[in-house]
């Protein structure tokens, strides 16, 4: 991807445009509390299952890029071409932010947010984190189906998923919670995440008293 130069200017994001306030780390709440959020590569069923797991938890569900699109004005793939990548994530930053402070809800996040130490640091906080793990052929199966995906705009978008396989799954394997996210029904992938949270949530509250 060719690099764009940052404007003086990020797009609006609903929220402060300073960066040294994007970096502000929030106070954690109880396990009970806390929003349920996805990470993990484009392509691995972050929104899909998000959705459906929102619906059996009686949560809202949020995709952080469809809320970040909103608060711009603008989509990701415009965000990308005209305030280049540096400024998408800090306004990313500064959205999750947002919603972590809204309560609990399941938010399914882009695949460079977790990347970022302040949103991991905010999510620890005020989260409980699933990492959806997918393998590569079921990753570049999904993505195919769509095009609006920035990172992937190349000639051999098998070996850009490739590199940041690489570069993200070790951040990734940070996450609370790891799921494997294989071809087949997604209901099978939420019911193991319901599993896992509810196991989470019991040993919680047993360090706790």
């Amino acid at each position: 991807m060719t690099t764009e130069t940052r404007p003086e200017t990020p797009p609006d994001t609903g929220t402060t445009t300073d960066h040294d306030a994007s970096q502000a780390r929030l106070a954690p709440v109880p396990v009970a509390e806390r929003s349920i959020v996805l990470v993990g590569l484009m392509g691995a069923g972050k929104t899909t299952v998000g959705r459906r797991l929102a619906q059996r938890l009686g949560l809202a569900f949020v995709d952080t890029d469809t809320e970040i699109e909103r608060a711009a004005g603008e989509t990701i793939p415009e965000i990308f071409e005209r305030h280049g990548e540096a400024a998408f994530r800090d306004g990313e930053r500064r959205v999750i932010a947002r919603l972590l402070e809204r309560g609990p809800q399941v938010l399914a996040t882009g695949g460079g947010a977790f990347m970022d130490e302040t949103t991991r640091a905010n999510i620890a906080a005020r989260g409980i984190s699933i990492w959806l793990k997918a393998d590569l052929d079921v990753l570049m199966k999904r993505v195919g189906r769509r095009s609006n995906r920035p990172l992937l705009k190349t000639d051999n978008p098998r070996a850009v998923m490739e590199h940041l396989m690489t570069q993200r799954y070790p951040v990734y394997a940070q996450a609370d919670l790891t799921v494997e996210s294989v071809e087949g029904p997604h209901d099978s992938v939420v019911e193991d995440v319901i599993a896992r949270i509810e196991t989470f949530r019991d040993k919680a509250k047993e360090a706790t008293g």
